[in-house]
């Protein structure tokens, strides 16, 4: 009789615990955040070693989260880098680079395509209330802008800030809500601080979730501004005020999950669209020991920041593990239990393994288009570049034969070309682009079409 008290009272227990282990889960999907911000540059944040840029918002984020230190962008200019992040998909597959015109203008005739499926579109299927905040550059005329591509809310400006500068015959830059202009010309100074609490809203308005917000700030791409509480405090000057308000921001998104109890059912990402705009001297940022920036196919145009936060989920880590925007749309199909497409191919792998500490690696391979054209390779350690060019300047791309050679695990300001000493790996390497190319040939572009023409 003893006995069977006890294994009756052991059954209790265990089905106590079962029921409370229950409770502890979260009732809908996880949330998801990207933060994605503008010409933003390696070096440029405390966590990834800038001296005089204050950034303890997002320098705390590194230390709870994981702070990747070889992660990659689309491309290095910003249309089709956000367009990678979107799709999941290399933008010579959608139409969303050129050659001649890099990126969308004010009298672009198009946008992404609607054939296309974004991270808001592929989370709809699964109840997700979805919004964009900050720049979209991916079409400015309504039938392309995020409200036709699977976003319940858009406040933020179309396109570039700059675009808009004398002479080049656009209109001012707008601020839209929806599809509908509620400020022209935006007022720049206070762009930080109102998208902030138009995130916060958001989160709070959906705190009930899942909800997916894709937050992308217009700056640090110039012209530069900053609110009056940030403004001239920064040692780095208005560079520094801009950044150190983008961190703020990021401090309150942060800090109205956890004073909503969601910071345990909520992913968030920050990263950059692509390295700095180096030729605008100090308005523009620093790549750090990366070599070049926005524009080029050197390490300091396509590697960024990257931090990901998930309190209870992601361990405090860095990792040193090859990942890239384009694993954001795989990542948001796992986490949320969508089916990933099976009538395109996707050039992504989902970053959950890697965060949640079931894989060491789930890529070895990154890609490095400027517009169409393959510029460079890596694999592995192995990184071969077939032609370069700066990221912005009159002198012309120079053509490599051989191609150079770097080990980027060794030398990752790519100074030292060893192609003479691994003629074996740089055939392998060779072999490699010549399947890229095969597969991938120059398509039709969506970029070069103007209005009226």
């Amino acid at each position: 009789m003893r006995l069977l008290r006890c294994l009756a009272a052991l059954c209790l227990l265990l089905a106590c615990v079962r029921l409370s282990a229950h409770a502890r889960q979260p009732s809908t999907p996880p949330n998801l955040v990207v933060i994605f911000v503008d010409d933003l540059g390696y070096g440029d944040l405390g966590s990834y070693g800038h001296p005089t840029i204050r950034t303890p918002a997002l320098d705390r984020m590194a230390a709870e989260g994981m702070r990747f230190t070889q992660f990659y962008v689309a491309a290095s200019v910003c249309t089709p880098s956000r367009a990678g992040l979107l799709t999941g998909r290399l933008p010579i597959r959608t139409g969303m680079t050129s050659n001649k015109r890099g990126v969308l203008f004010p009298n672009s005739k198009y946008g992404l395509p609607h054939e296309e499926i974004t991270i808001a579109e592929l989370l709809k299927e699964k109840r997700y209330a979805t919004s964009i905040i900050g720049k979209w550059h991916l079409g400015h005329l309504p039938e392309f802008l995020p409200t036709r591509q699977g976003f319940d809310a858009y406040y933020g400006i179309p396109y570039s800030n700059d675009m808009d500068k004398p002479g080049s015959g656009s209109p001012p830059t707008p601020i839209l809500r929806g599809e509908t202009i509620e400020e022209q010309p935006a007022d720049q100074t206070t762009l930080t601080r109102r998208y902030t609490e138009e995130a916060v809203r958001f989160i709070r308005s959906h705190r009930d979730g899942p909800f997916f917000l894709y937050f992308a700030h217009t700056f640090p791409h110039v012209p530069l501004f900053a609110s009056p509480d940030f403004k001239d405090k920064s040692i780095r000057g208005l560079y520094g005020d801009v950044v150190e308000e983008l961190d703020w921001s990021v401090g309150q998104v942060l800090g109205a999950l956890r004073e909503l109890g969601l910071e345990k059912n909520t992913l968030v990402l920050f990263t950059s669209d692509n390295g700095p705009w180096l030729t605008q001297n100090e308005a523009g940022g620093s790549a750090g020991l990366l070599r070049e920036g926005k524009g080029s196919a050197w390490e300091g145009g396509y590697r960024v920041p990257a931090i990901a936060w998930w309190p209870g989920v992601i361990e405090p880590s860095v990792s040193r593990a090859l990942a890239s925007t384009l694993d954001i749309f795989p990542m948001a199909a796992e986490l949320s239990g969508a089916a990933l497409p099976t009538d395109r191919a996707f050039d992504g792998r989902s970053l959950l393994p890697l965060l949640t500490g079931r894989a060491e690696t789930i890529r070895d391979v990154v890609y490095y288009y400027r517009g169409q054209d393959l510029y460079a390779l890596r694999k592995g350690p192995w990184k071969a570049h077939f032609v370069s060019h700066s990221g912005y300047g009159p002198e012309k791309p120079a053509a490599h034969e051989p191609p150079l050679l770097y080990n980027l695990e060794a030398d990752p300001s790519e100074k030292y070309d060893v192609a003479a000493e691994h003629p074996d790996v740089l055939r392998a390497l060779q072999e490699e682009a010549a399947r890229q190319r095969a597969a991938l040939p120059p398509r039709d572009n969506w970029l070069d079409a103007i209005v009226g023409q």
